[in-house]
């Protein structure tokens, strides 16, 4: 027993010892937006309806996702709705896409929801490098596999396991208390052309593979650059993106950015009544700020003065100009560009680009839009002049 004794001590003590230590530290788990239904059920009402919580649809759980015509004859349409595995978009268009062993490949036709036609999609490749780490919670590239599809809570609050055990705002990442640019990149990461700042083999990645909010977007993600002059690229001549999805690409060369405003400072991505889920109607979002007298300009006592459009009309409204519909979502179907930049129309016709006059006036010249614009005595005809 005596020469057993320090050894058994020993034994006990490194076992007391090892007890007293902390337990490893764990990373939080992601566990789905319906586990934050049960304390944020208002918000997660909202958020259900929204196109974000819906992009993505499977057929065989929701019927009604299919919206387009497949009594429509077409050649392009050379497949069946029961080969449908999940359909992309509801709003202007809708893409199909078919089950291929543990990944989804699209199928050759889209559905043009404002004309109601079948129109090419000409994309080929597997979706996990092209669509779905953007459409969904927690992608794993390399398995296939998602915590959740569709755009849900922790894609823009980050995995909730620890905020579901002590739901504290220590244990949950809020956006709105993010700093400007953060807040921003949580919506650049989808809403932009890049590509990965690292080549991951044996894909060909469109989206920013293993970014998560908190972490730095950069590091992951490097956005399509553009040279001025230059024509033929995801960019018109001044820079401003050519397609949808170049949302953030436009928003970075903005003041706005530059000035600390966010995404969020206009829309609400848990839904609201508004188009495209803006926090209040388009006329009043940008008025709150920039309203007659305000020193954020214009520098009319009325907005009719500043617009010489007929109030009500759609050329009073702020975003005719300053954010005109010229980026190409299908065909002629167009969304707004975001620099928030008036494009002079002399500017314009030099780089061979839209701009906002003759977008609505399309029965005038860009040479009639600038003499009108030299007119207006609240602008230097210097500047739009040139």
């Amino acid at each position: 027993m005596i020469l057993l004794g320090p050894v058994l001590i020993v034994w006990i003590g490194a076992l007391l010892f090892s007890g007293l230590q902390p337990p490893a530290a764990t990373q939080p788990s992601y566990v789905g937006s319906q586990a934050c239904a049960r304390c944020h059920t208002p918000i997660y009402d909202r958020w259900q309806r929204t196109r974000m919580a819906n992009v993505v649809r499977d057929p065989r759980e929701h019927p009604d996702a299919i919206v387009s015509d497949f009594t429509q004859p077409n050649p392009l349409v050379t497949f069946t709705k029961d080969q449908i595995a999940f359909v992309y978009g509801s709003k202007w268009k809708q893409r199909y896409f078919r089950k291929v062993g543990d990944d989804y490949a699209p199928l050759p036709a889209q559905w043009d929801v404002t004309h109601r036609q079948w129109r090419a999609y000409g994309v080929t490749g597997a979706t996990s490098g092209l669509c779905d780490g953007c459409h969904s919670v927690n992608y794993d590239l390399n398995r296939k596999t998602v915590t959740e599809w569709n755009v849900g809570c922790e894609r823009c609050h980050g995995p909730a396991s620890d905020h579901i055990a002590r739901p504290t705002r220590a244990t949950i990442v809020n956006p709105s208390r993010l700093d400007p640019k953060a807040s921003v990149d949580l919506c650049i990461q989808c809403h932009s052309e890049g590509h990965p700042t690292t080549a991951v083999e044996g894909h060909d990645v469109h989206w920013p593979v293993g970014f998560k909010v908190g972490l730095h977007l950069p590091d992951f993600w490097r956005l399509d650059g553009y040279t001025l002059g230059t024509t033929g690229t995801l960019h018109f001549g001044d820079g401003t993106g050519r397609e949808n999805r170049m949302q953030g690409n436009d928003y970075v060369q903005s003041l706005m950015y530059a000035r600390g405003v966010t995404c969020a400072s206009c829309h609400d991505p848990h839904g609201t009544p508004n188009n495209a889920d803006l926090v209040k109607s388009a006329r009043l979002v940008c008025l709150t700020c920039h309203g007659p007298a305000s020193p954020n300009v214009p520098h009319t006592a009325t907005s009719e003065q500043h617009t010489h459009h007929q109030p009500g009309s759609a050329g009073s409204d702020c975003v005719s100009c300053h954010m005109p519909k010229i980026a190409v979502m299908l065909g002629d179907v167009k969304v707004r560009s975001h620099t928030f930049k008036f494009i002079a129309p002399a500017m314009a016709e030099r780089l061979n680009m839209p701009e906002p006059c003759t977008t609505c006036h399309t029965d005038k010249t860009k040479g009639w839009a600038t003499a009108v614009l030299k007119s207006w005595p609240e602008f230097s005809s210097w500047r739009v002049g040139q």
